[in-house]
C-alpha cells in the first residue's frame, strides 16, 4: 500500500477514535446542551465562585462551556487567576463565539493558587467579564480580609442600552463572621452612592446573617423569596447546601433568578435576568 494512502487512513482511524481535536493544543470544545443561547442574552447577569484550588483536567474549557450555556451580559468571577481568565475568554471567543471585555480586580498574587514564577505568581482575586465595553474600573481591598486578603471591584458597563455600576465582591471565609461584618459596611457605603447598582459575589453568608444586615436595605435579592426571613426559600448556592451566592439589584428588578450546578466548582452558576433598565 502506499505510504501516504496508508498514513491517510491511519489519521481516519485515529479521528473516528478519539474525536476532532482543538487547535493548538486546546482540549476539545465541550458540546452545549441543546437549549444553551445562540448568543449574548440580552439583560442577563451572572456570578460564580469558579474554586480556587480545584484542578481537573479541561477545567477551564469546561468552565467557558457554563458560560456560554447562559451567556449572560455580565459575568462576576471569584477565586479568579487572571491566566485562568484569560484561558476562558479565549475559548468563549474561538469555540462559543463570545467576545467579552474583562476587568480584573487581583487583590494578591499567589503561586500556590495561580501558578507562575515563584518570584512572579499569578494574580487572584475578581474578574468582571461584560458583553459591552467597561469603563472606571476601580479595586477596593477591604481594611481587614480575614485568613487572605478580600476586596470588590467597581465598573461602569451598559445593560439593556444604559450605563450601570456592576459590583463584584468575595467576603471572608465563611467562619469569619466577625471579619465580614466590618467589610460589608465597607461595600454597603459606595453601593449608596449609586441609584442603579448591580452587586455580585460570593458573600460568604446566608440572607439572615448579622453581617449581611446592611445591604438588605439598599438592595434587594434578584430572587423575590429570597429575604432574610425567607429562610428555605433561598435556593442553595453551594455544594454544601447553603446560600452564599447573591444577585443584589438596587434601582433595578429582575425577574427571577437561577441556580445551576456545576463540575467544575463547589459553588453554582447563579444568573439572573433583569427587567428593561
Amino acid at each position: 500500500m502506499d505510504t501516504r494512502v496508508l498514513a491517510g487512513a491511519l489519521a481516519v482511524i485515529c479521528l473516528l477514535l478519539t474525536g476532532p481535536s482543538a487547535p493548538s493544543g486546546d482540549p476539545a470544545p465541550h458540546p452545549l446542551p441543546t437549549d444553551a443561547a445562540t448568543g449574548f442574552v440580552a439583560n442577563r447577569v451572572m456570578t460564580w465562585n469558579i474554586c480556587n484550588p480545584c484542578r481537573s483536567s479541561g477545567q477551564n474549557m469546561g468552565r467557558a462551556a457554563d458560560i456560554a450555556t447562559y451567556a449572560p451580559q455580565v459575568v462576576a468571577l471569584q477565586e479568579a487567576c487572571v491566566r485562568d481568565v484569560d484561558e476562558i475568554r479565549r475559548y468563549l471567543k474561538q469555540y462559543y463565539g463570545l467576545d467579552y471585555h474583562v476587568a480584573y480586580g487581583s487583590v494578591l498574587r499567589n503561586w500556590s493558587r495561580c501558578g507562575g514564577l515563584p518570584w512572579h505568581p499569578g494574580g487572584y482575586g475578581q474578574a468582571i467579564l461584560s458583553a459591552a465595553p467597561i469603563t472606571d474600573g476601580r479595586l477596593v481591598e477591604y481594611p481587614d480580609g480575614g485568613s487572605e486578603d478580600r476586596g470588590y471591584l467597581e465598573v461602569t458597563t451598559t445593560v439593556a442600552g444604559r450605563p450601570v455600576r456592576v459590583f463584584d465582591t468575595h467576603l471572608a471565609e465563611r467562619r469569619q463572621e466577625e471579619v465580614r461584618a466590618r467589610q460589608v459596611p465597607v461595600l454597603a457605603a459606595e453601593v449608596a452612592r449609586h441609584d442603579r447598582a448591580i452587586v455580585l459575589g460570593d458573600f460568604n453568608a446566608v440572607p439572615d446573617s448579622p453581617e449581611l444586615h446592611a445591604m438588605w436595605p439598599l438592595a434587594t435579592d434578584a430572587n423575590p423569596a429570597c429575604r432574610p426571613s425567607s429562610g428555605g426559600d433561598c435556593e442553595p448556592t453551594t455544594d454544601w447546601y447553603s446560600r452564599f451566592d447573591y444577585v443584589f439589584l438596587r434601582g433595578i428588578t429582575a425577574h427571577a433568578d437561577r441556580v445551576r450546578p456545576s463540575a467544575y466548582s463547589d459553588h453554582h452558576v447563579v444568573y439572573a435576568d433583569l427587567a428593561p433598565l
